[in-house]
């Protein structure tokens, strides 16, 4: 007898599991007999044991690709022992050996807190989608919308099956809609673990997070032999849509991580920093505060140089400002220019949105307009404040910042701004020039607080370029006594330009700037905001059913 057929069943909390004990049958004598221990059905202990065969063969068809089983990788992303599953023989028949659908639904917890997940199993059927997975997956979707809870997918699959047909695809379609559904109403994050090829793609499209891995992880609507069969271009799985192209080049990953448990812990980390859901607040977590502060505090003035055309590392200055130099980077390989992410200060979680002067100069271009659009965008959805520290000169010229969509792309970062109503906070640690100015977080875009540092630069552009402009005229005469005549009047003209036009006190006189901090002042100012700030609520000014937001 095995032992789950040496369990007793626990009826309705009147029955105790133990061994040795005599339960009598309410009715009398009958199907169990009197003094007999109720048996286990045997259709039951036949479940459980085609479910530890079906796990033994998905170890030996994962394992040797270097990949995880589905209910491995559940088991690194749920909390010890929380994970409860929903249907799980659901599309299969034991009676034929079927343990089930090639999909696991449930929840369980991360960080103390319930999450929803459906986790595509590779070893059953190649993963791949038809109406019992979908049916599965919608179902959990349901129940994760109705809970408000965050979902997890985990995905590796061949995609539609095709002994299906049109209803394989129409699952697809049913998963789209739900995912659009709980947008912005529940955090969705996409762990792409195998491949995602097809319109399957467009799940984890429609998603906050998605997390790739440098191996395995393939996403591409049509495969490499379509693209040879349409095109003759010869390319790789890994050419055309790994990890690596997707996190560093196309921008559709948001972190790449080195194996499976990297990418999932990824995952547990961001769910950290975010609500269950739209209505509810983030965490908050305990901090005291110690000596690492004060030393914090007097290294950050030392990082930014004077000279603004010297390039640094922000990324330092933020682990300046937030809890424990903790910064969890959102899509840190593509554009660059631009670094967002997750942090805490003062035990509250926040989005940092910064320009990167290390990197063409900290200039918005196409890509790192959406990257910054996208993040508040997400910040706002969850009621996360947005923290923006700017060093920008402006959006990044050239015909082929024209011809990508500059206007297009880049009016994103003001439309993601403009609509956010979180507690917005802006930081100016060097300069802020033309349009990327106005829109990274200014007090006209309807930023809440805008500080600056002293020696900080607000212009419509930047001295040299302003004085090449202004004073053409005076600098051609000058050109004709010599180039040192010329080089001397252009220095003077500068030096009255910082002086009258970029000097940030203007700003300061208007309005637009609130206070002018030293860079040691930058964390008490952003945490004593964030105090202020806390009880900002959300209004809708008008009965409009939304914007219609440049894509």
């Amino acid at each position: 007898m095995t032992a789950i057929q040496e369990r007793i069943v626990n009826e309705n909390g009147a029955r105790k599991a133990a061994d040795g004990v005599r339960i009598p049958d309410p009715a009398g004598p009958g199907a169990y007999g009197q003094g007999r221990r109720q048996p286990m059905r045997q259709d039951l202990a036949r479940a459980a044991e085609l479910a530890k065969a079906a796990e033994d063969h998905a170890r030996e068809r994962q394992h040797p690709k270097g990949k995880l089983t589905a209910r491995e990788r559940l088991d690194l992303l749920f909390d010890s022992g929380t994970f409860q599953e929903i249907g799980r023989f659901a599309g299969g028949n034991i009676g034929h050996d079927v343990p089930g659908a090639a999909v696991v639904t449930g929840f369980g917890e991360v960080w103390g807190r319930k999450v929803a997940v459906y986790a595509q199993d590779f070893s059953v059927k190649g993963g791949s989608m038809g109406v019992a997975e979908g049916d599965k997956i919608c179902h959990l979707m349901d129940m994760a919308i109705e809970l408000k809870v965050p979902i997890v997918a985990i995905v590796d699959s061949g995609g539609a099956r095709i002994q299906e047909g049109v209803a394989a695809l129409t699952q697809y379609g049913r998963i789209f809609r739900k995912t659009c559904e709980a947008s912005g109403l529940v955090p969705q994050i996409s762990l792409i673990l195998g491949p995602c090829a097809g319109g399957a793609v467009y799940c984890p499209a429609l998603t906050d997070i998605i997390i790739m891995t440098r191996e395995n992880s393939y996403m591409f609507v049509t495969g490499p032999d379509v693209v040879k069969a349409s095109t003759g271009e010869r390319i790789s799985m890994e050419e055309l849509g790994g990890g690596y192209v997707h996190n560093a080049t196309s921008g559709v990953a948001h972190y790449l991580g080195e194996d499976e448990p990297d990418a999932i812990d990824y995952a547990r980390t961001v769910l950290a920093y975010l609500p269950e859901n739209s209505d509810s607040l983030p965490p908050v977590y305990a901090y005291g505060a110690g000596h690492a502060e004060d030393v914090a505090a007097r290294r950050i003035g030392t990082i930014v140089p004077q000279n603004d055309r010297q390039p640094y590392d922000v990324v330092d200055v933020i682990r300046c400002i937030v809890d424990y130099g903790e910064l969890v980077q959102v899509q840190e390989l593509f554009a660059p220019s631009a670094v967002v992410g997750f942090a805490c200060v003062a035990g509250q979680p926040v989005g940092i949105v910064a320009d990167q002067p290390c990197q063409l100069a900290g200039s918005l271009d196409v890509d790192s307009s959406e990257k910054v659009a996208r993040f508040v965008r997400m910040c706002d959805a969850f009621n996360l404040p947005v923290i923006t520290l700017v060093d920008v000169p402006g959006y990044k010229p050239g015909s082929d910042q024209e011809h990508a969509g500059i206007i297009r792309r880049g009016a994103k970062v003001i439309y993601a701004y403009a609509n956010a109503q979180v507690p917005l906070i802006t930081v100016i640690l060097r300069k802020a020039f033309g349009g990327a100015y106005i829109v990274l977080g200014s007090k006209a875009i309807g930023a809440d607080f805008n500080f600056a540092w002293p020696n900080s630069q607000i212009a419509v552009l930047g001295a040299q370029g302003a004085v090449n402009i202004i004073h053409r005229k005076e600098l051609r005469k000058a050109r004709e006594q010599g180039p040192e005549a010329e080089e001397r009047l252009r220095s003077e003209l500068v030096a009255q330009y910082e002086a009258e036009t970029v000097n940030a006190n203007l700003s300061l006189e208007t309005g637009q700037i609130d206070a002018m901090i030293d860079p040691e002042q930058t964390r008490d100012v952003i945490i004593r905001s964030l105090s202020v700030l806390r009880g900002k609520q959300r209004r809708r000014p008008t009965t409009r059913h939304h914007g219609n937001q440049p894509l």
